[in-house]
């Protein structure tokens, strides 16, 4: 028996008024989604324990079995696994974002965040600029005051590390959950090394605006890559192995280094297909073979994730989002059946989206996301096609921690 996780991250939503009330999921069209739908378990699922922020890493931890109400330090200390950093006692991590704020000759608290990616900012242009950031004289005499110094991630997502630092009360910002805001009330504060940091994010801001990199995507119509954004803090974290948990072997398919971090914690395998972006553009066939070849090479396990409805959602691309989840069904989960069937392979198929992403708000919610349980050697299901509301007439499960033992049949 073959288990797989695919996740559309960020994928569900609630109805949208452009979309004619339907959320992007029910206006998209999904062959596969509603075939896997309707002859599987349909259900919907709670990843986001009470009282956590609700986002990929909490919900992520969640569905991999790890119960982030005990185990959560931030999203940092996990993308930082995945980059191999290992973090001492008193070390914290952050993720560093490229961000875009508008132009303007305001005081910079005035200035509103544009885009928490820097308008998906091109990896090698932002691996450049951070690096000659981080080279500048003055910066670096401040981040090395600091004891911060940064791994490049060759996206718009890099990890900073601040030696021995004290961030008990520290309030730092999701960039994604204030698009269009001012960034005042957003910047770090709490205790003395929000300061630190507060300081540096305004250095930064005045190297970064006149860089000539941003000169010219300014010409070119894009938005500048003009400022860095602190946040997702963390100390080191220790996550329970899963072959221990669950008797299985496997890896993770992903593009983005949260979900290998969680790999690399957890014993998982880390598994980077070429092409892979993190965005619409990605190589969804790249990753489907991926996964079977996994499964074909003797692992019990496989997981897929597919990042573009989040990324498409944060931008405010809404035709993009529908886009990105008729991909999914598409390029992934249909070409993913066919071939596990080819395969000869009996499987169990878990599809869900980790988390709600908001057209409205262009942020997270921790509301419940629908799920589909497929057992090639059931043939009846839920008659119902995928969507939101069709997900909440079948079972409930109440925490995202017990997802992991259901797909492997291991629930009492």
């Amino acid at each position: 028996m073959k288990y797989i996780l695919v996740i559309g991250d960020g994928m569900a939503d609630d109805p949208v008024p452009e979309l004619g009330g339907k959320t992007p999921t029910e206006y998209a069209k999904t062959p596969a989604m509603d075939y896997l739908a309707a002859h599987g378990e349909l259900g919907s699922a709670y990843n986001i324990p009470e009282g956590l922020p609700p986002g990929s890493d909490t919900a992520m931890l969640s569905i991999f079995g790890c119960d982030p109400r005990y185990c959560y330090t931030g999203r940092a200390p996990l993308e930082a696994a995945a980059k191999g950093i290992d973090l001492s006692p008193g070390d914290v991590a952050y993720r560093c974002n490229m961000v875009s704020y508008e132009d303007g000759g305001m005081p910079f608290e005035e200035k509103r965040i544009l885009s928490h990616n820097a308008g998906s900012i091109e990896g090698d242009i932002s691996d450049r600029l951070i690096t000659e950031l981080f080279n500048e004289p003055e910066f670096r005499a401040a981040a090395q005051s600091a004891g911060l110094s940064v791994s490049p991630g060759s996206s718009f997502r890099h990890i900073a590390v601040q030696k021995q630092a004290d961030v008990e009360g520290i309030v730092l910002a999701p960039p994604h959950d204030h698009l269009g805001e001012r960034i005042g009330p957003l910047l770090p504060r709490g205790c003395e090394n929000a300061e630190v940091l507060k300081r540096l994010m305004v250095l930064a801001h005045r190297i970064l605006d006149r860089h000539p990199i941003n000169v010219r995507r300014r010409a070119e119509g894009k938005l500048p890559a003009n400022g860095i954004w602190f946040w997702a803090e963390g100390t080191a974290v220790k996550l329970p192995n899963f072959f221990e948990n669950y008797g299985k072997r496997g890896g993770v398919i992903s593009a983005v280094p949260l979900c290998h971090g969680i790999a690399a914690l957890t014993g998982l395998e880390v598994v980077t297909v070429e092409g892979a972006t993190g965005e619409l553009d990605t190589n969804y066939e790249g990753k489907v073979e991926a996964t079977i070849d996994l499964l074909r090479k003797g692992a019990d396990f496989a997981a897929l994730h597919v990042e573009a409805p989040d990324e498409c959602t944060h931008n405010g691309d809404t035709e993009g989002k529908v886009l990105a989840i008729e991909y999914i069904d598409e390029r992934v989960l249909g070409p993913l059946f066919k071939k596990l069937k080819k395969e000869g392979f009996e499987f169990r198929l878990l599809f869900l989206s980790d988390h709600k992403t908001l057209t409205s708000t262009r942020g997270h919610d921790g509301g419940p996301v629908p799920y589909i349980l497929y057992d090639s050697r059931i043939k009846k299901g839920s008659g119902l096609p995928y969507s939101e509301a069709n997900g909440l007439k079948g079972p409930t499960v109440r925490a995202g921690t017990e997802l992991m033992a259901k797909l492997f049949e291991q629930t009492k």
